[in-house]
């Protein structure tokens, strides 16, 4: 655009999905020259130049693999700007946007408070390697918040802190082998891209070149929510640690079964491992106090990320202060980062949580509940078989006719016309995940009108694609 100025946005898809019948030129009644209606179409030229060059210059064209769309089958769309609710692309179309960067987003794009509070701190600078005022603040508010978390050490990535955690796990366990779910992502953790044999309790094989076997040999993985298969594990296997999602949304969203977190807790207790509860996605999200308030069930460590930090990296994990003392350097488990709790994301989750009082989770339960009753009547009326599983802040349509339980079930779903959906949403102006194991993310910055306007595209794509 001439001058540098910023493209005008357009609603994608308006238009052409228009059933308005006109008068025909020969006079006859209205709409009886009229063509079928046109599939509404979406523009992404600039995206589409963006992407080859990126090819060129980024593995894949980009640098993180679920934001290349395969899954979907088509190329990214670049963003250039978001507020709200919404994000624009560079070619100017216009989405309600229900990835809010996969989380962070709560408050939605370019919330005022967040984006001076980050500002504020940049004008003092941007890091300084030292202790600031603002790290104890935040420590101090998430400890009153997350119910067994006594005392944090923050990083800047989720896959640090999970990192860290299974070390610290390991040092005061003085064992070796973590069980995981299968289907659950917990980062790049080489130990933890694993994937399972047969049987009800393997221990894994390298799921990505690069993972020694060694590494993945310590890793145990059994099916979520199938009790058999954690007590054969915990018989077998001297662990360390049990790392679970609360609520897993790896695979997309799959609570557990009832009493399947306290079973975890007992054999943990039983056993002598540590509790990891994997809070990146659901800390601050689902409750003031993550999933654990909700839940009740408390675990030994907690990792935390994303809402954390409000929009910029940053991410913990956190635990009793018997546990957290072992961290160097007041114990003897080392871990350090550069930029771990750095002014400018610090500034972004003290902004963000002060923006979450108990009350905002009830308006996010009741945006998150219309989306989905109006997702699943919008896929019932067109006769497509879809399970939407959801819980406050979070929800997955998942192309199923019977509830998901486990990783198995959420990989039976109908993947191809899952993606098919997601082009004729993006056609519409909606922005959903593109790929049927990430979960949708609501946040407070949706409306009401958010909400009619992608169940009315929601309703239109699954006609198209049925």
């Amino acid at each position: 655009m001439s001058g540098g100025g910023k493209p005008r946005p357009q609603t994608v898809g308006e238009q052409d999905d228009s059933r308005a019948a006109q008068p025909s030129e020969a006079g006859g009644p209205a709409g009886s020259q009229l063509k079928a209606p046109r599939k509404p179409s979406l523009q992404t030229t600039r995206s589409t130049e963006l992407y080859h060059r990126a090819l060129e210059l980024l593995p894949g064209g980009v640098n993180s693999p679920v934001r290349a769309m395969r899954a979907i089958g088509r190329d990214p769309i670049f963003i250039t700007r978001g507020e709200g609710s919404t994000i624009v692309d560079v070619d100017g179309n216009e989405y309600i946007d229900w990835v809010c960067s996969w989380g962070p987003l709560i408050a939605g794009h370019a919330h005022p408070a967040v984006v001076d509070a980050v500002a504020s701190a940049a004008s003092d600078g941007t890091t300084f390697g030292a202790p600031t005022k603002g790290e104890v603040m935040l420590a101090a508010e998430v400890t009153a918040r997350v119910p067994s978390v006594e005392m944090l050490r923050m990083t800047s990535s989720g896959t640090e802190a999970t990192m860290s955690a299974i070390r610290l796990a390991r040092a005061v366990t003085g064992r070796e082998h973590v069980l995981k779910f299968a289907g659950a992502y917990h980062g790049h953790v080489d130990g933890l891209l694993a994937e399972g044999g047969s049987g009800l309790a393997t221990q894994g094989i390298p799921a990505s070149p690069g993972v020694p076997a060694a590494a993945a040999e310590a890793t145990v993985i059994v099916p979520w929510n199938d009790p058999e298969a954690v007590v054969a594990a915990a018989e077998r296997f001297e662990l360390a640690a049990i790392l679970a999602e609360p609520v897993p949304a790896n695979m997309g969203v799959v609570p557990p079964d009832d009493g399947f977190l306290e079973l975890l807790r007992a054999c943990a207790d039983q056993t002598g491992a540590l509790l990891i509860f994997d809070e990146v996605i659901t800390g601050f999200r689902v409750a003031r106090g993550g999933a654990q308030e909700r839940s009740g069930v408390l675990s030994d460590l907690t990792i935390l990320g994303k809402v954390i930090g409000g929009g910029l990296p940053a991410a913990a994990y956190g635990g009793a202060a018997v546990l957290m003392e072992r961290i160097a350097p007041a114990g003897d488990v080392y871990q350090a980062g550069t930029l771990s709790g750095n002014p400018l994301a610090v500034a972004a989750a003290l902004a963000t949580l002060e923006l979450l009082p108990g009350k905002a989770y009830r308006r996010l339960e009741r945006t998150t509940e219309k989306l989905a009753s109006g997702l699943q009547e919008a896929a019932k009326d067109a006769g497509i078989p879809v399970t939407v599983q959801h819980v406050p802040g979070l929800l997955t349509p998942f192309l199923s006719a019977t509830p998901v339980r486990d990783y198995r079930q959420a990989a039976a779903a109908d993947l191809e016309t899952y993606g098919a959906w997601c082009r004729a949403l993006l056609a519409r102006g909606v922005y959903p995940p593109a790929s049927q194991f990430e979960a949708w993310f609501p946040s407070l910055a949706h409306t009401d009108a958010d909400v009619e306007r992608t169940i009315t595209a929601a309703r239109a794509a699954f006609e198209e694609v049925r």
